[in-house]
C-alpha cells in the first residue's frame, strides 16, 4: 500500500463550532476536522449519483438481484 501525501493546515475556525464538531465526533481537532472534509467529499459523491437517477439502465430488475425471480 502506497504512503498516503499529508498536509499540515492552520485554519481559524470559530471556537463555538469547533467545541460543538468535536463533542459530536468524541475525538480531538485533527479527527474531527478529518471526519469533516470527509462528509464533504461524500456528500459531493452523492450529489453526482442523484443527477444520474433514471438515466442509468440496469440490466437486472431489483427482483432479479434479491434473486426472487
Amino acid at each position: 500500500m502506497a504512503k498516503e501525501r499529508m498536509r499540515k493546515l492552520t485554519v481559524i475556525v470559530p471556537d463555538e463550532l469547533l467545541q460543538k464538531a468535536t463533542r459530536a465526533t468524541k475525538s480531538g481537532v485533527t479527527p474531527t476536522v478529518r471526519m469533516g472534509l470527509r462528509l464533504l467529499a461524500a456528500r459531493d459523491a452523492y450529489a453526482r449519483l442523484r443527477r444520474l437517477r433514471g438515466k442509468v439502465k440496469l440490466g437486472m430488475t431489483w427482483q432479479e438481484i434479491r434473486g426472487e425471480q
